[in-house]
């Protein structure tokens, strides 16, 4: 271990579980998650009537905190940074609470307002989602609030939240009792839910909503059922969760005993008994809204921590990237030790070959292809930190596994494609990764393919001897490769040479000729020089 890297754990007191969160955080700005657990203490369970939190509640928090922070020190934790939400918050013995907190488990908790709550949900959620230019509503139903936030990629515009959740709503509007749920009850239920909504309501009608995202337990738990419900499958990653199944399936809750809602395919039998007044909150808020789909996230407070740590510590330059998705690449990369010099250089040399392309009508690429050959040039020599031997094999491996934040499944998929043709084998559809793209997909893979194997060359030596590359059209049937160059440059003009068999064999790729011409750059004198291998590229086909 680096000896100048520290661990830190995160500790979330929710009314409903305690998550923790443990990581390493690099020099280099990254960081290693090490733990993430989360335990369901029920610590609002019978609060919100009397707004006191009950001993045996405070006994099950106190016990899974103790277990949590020992762990957490065991794993080198210097510093543990707690917060508790809703429960605490509002409890009257919050004092007797926080002090059993400090005494039994040696924590030191801040309980955060409702504002704040929110804002912290926003940044884990923000944090590991793709907005691109989207303004989006998040939605976070715990168990004795509901955040609502309005935000870009980067800022929120609006933060709420609300005094009611999935246990006080249970607790407050549901009969008690392991029976049915009248229809009586559950339009009672919908009633308040959408009477202590109407002036949040009205305040959110005056920001544009792009699409809508939902964290926390219970919506995780709503999507999960509707999959195994609707799909007869488990929950995917990009699946959503549509208006529309939540307004079948609840009926279809309301009418089940608690006995048999645990049973229910996909439901947490530890959420059974508050899961119905949880998915009332979102649908009263969906329909409100006239919002139809909301996608799913496992992110929330606990990220929130974390990202609020490391910009408060100086961490900025990993949090400020462009994206969330260039964020998590190059988190990715300096957790895989990877060389960010020649990564990014290759990504320079990638960008300017498609760029100069697009010009010269080889291909017919956009901005969202762009992006992926850029992301996969970054990453595409990772896989020497597990072997240098076939390591853009290595290299696929991590990339499909690595559960980047901001891409969706096929993103991923072509990526690591890219990455593992950009040397050795050619893209054939009898290889399995490559079949397993559709036709669409597998035709983008080999043009990026083709523009990383050749940016990769062109720093072979990892020394930047080239800095710049560009294509330049002679004619219909001539393209040249420019090449700027610091220094000789013969062994990156060698390695082009060397890949001549896998540039001619992308008949569907680019159908030009080309030249290699490269200017040596020295102080303010210019030599230049001609070299005359010419290469077939393939022609450009509508993609």
């Amino acid at each position: 271990m680096d000896m100048a890297a520290r661990v830190v754990a995160f500790i979330d007191i929710g009314t409903n579980s305690v998550r923790l969160l443990v990581v390493r955080i690099h020099p280099n700005h990254s960081y290693t998650v090490l733990t993430q657990l989360k335990q369901t203490v029920r610590l609002g369970e019978g609060e919100f009537n009397g707004h006191c939190l009950q001993p045996q509640a405070i006994d099950r928090v106190v016990f899974v905190c103790q277990q949590f922070a020992t762990l957490a020190r065991t794993s080198g934790a210097g510093e543990i940074i707690t917060v508790a939400t809703a429960a605490t918050r509002e409890a009257k013995n919050q004092r007797d609470f926080l002090d059993r907190l400090r005494q039994e488990a040696n924590l030191d908790v801040r309980v955060v307002s409702g504002l704040e709550e929110a804002r912290l949900i926003y940044l884990g959620v923000a944090s590991g989602v793709h907005l691109g230019d989207k303004q989006a509503l998040f939605v976070d139903i715990g168990g004795g609030s509901t955040e609502i936030t309005i935000g870009t990629q980067h800022h929120y515009r609006y933060l709420n939240s609300l005094k009611f959740g999935a246990i006080r709503l249970t607790t407050e509007q549901l009969p008690a009792g392991d029976g049915s749920i009248a229809t009586e009850h559950y339009e009672r239920l919908q009633r308040y839910v959408h009477h202590n909504m109407v002036h949040v309501v009205r305040e959110l009608h005056n920001y544009h909503i792009d699409m809508a995202i939902g964290s926390s337990g219970t919506i995780e738990n709503l999507a999960d059922v509707a999959a195994r419900m609707y799909f007869k499958r488990d929950r995917h990653p990009d699946d959503v969760l549509s208006r529309a199944h939540l307004q079948q399936l609840l009926p279809v809750l309301c009418s089940l005993s608690l006995e048999e809602r645990r049973k229910v395919p996909g439901l947490n039998p530890a959420r059974a008994d508050i899961i119905i007044a949880g998915a009332v909150i979102l649908q009263t808020l969906m329909e409100a809204l006239g919002v139809r789909s909301i996608r799913v996230t496992d992110r929330g407070l606990r990220d929130g921590l974390l990202v609020d740590y490391l910009v408060r510590q100086d961490h900025a330059p990993l949090i400020d990237e462009v994206s969330v998705r260039k964020r998590s690449v190059l988190q990715f990369g300096r957790a895989c030790q990877f060389n960010e010099d020649h990564a990014r250089l290759t990504a320079q040399l990638a960008l300017s070959l498609f760029d100069s392309g697009q010009a010269a009508k080889l291909h017919r690429l956009g901005d969202w292809e762009r992006e992926l050959l850029e992301y996969a040039a970054l990453l595409h020599h990772i896989g020497a930190f597990v072997n240098f031997s076939n390591y853009q094999a290595h290299t696929y491996y991590l990339i499909r596994n690595a559960e980047l934040l901001g891409f969706d499944q096929t993103e991923i998929a072509m990526m690591a494609t890219a990455a593992l043709y950009h040397r050795k084998s050619l893209p054939r559809k009898k290889h399995a990764e490559f079949a397993a793209l559709n036709k669409r997909s597998q035709q983008i893979v080999r043009r990026l393919s083709t523009l990383l194997r050749l940016a990769e060359c062109l720093d072979r030596s990892q020394a930047g001897h080239v800095s710049h590359a560009c294509f330049e059209t002679l004619g219909d049937k001539r393209v040249r490769l420019n090449l700027h160059a610091t220094q000789d440059c013969h062994i990156e003009v060698w390695s082009v040479e060397k890949h001549l068999e896998a540039f001619e064999k992308f008949e569907k790729v680019f159908e030009r000729r080309f030249d290699i011409h490269v200017r040596y750059m020295a102080g303010e004198a210019i030599q230049a020089a001609d070299l005359q291998e010419s290469f077939l590229f393939t022609a450009p086909e509508p993609v």
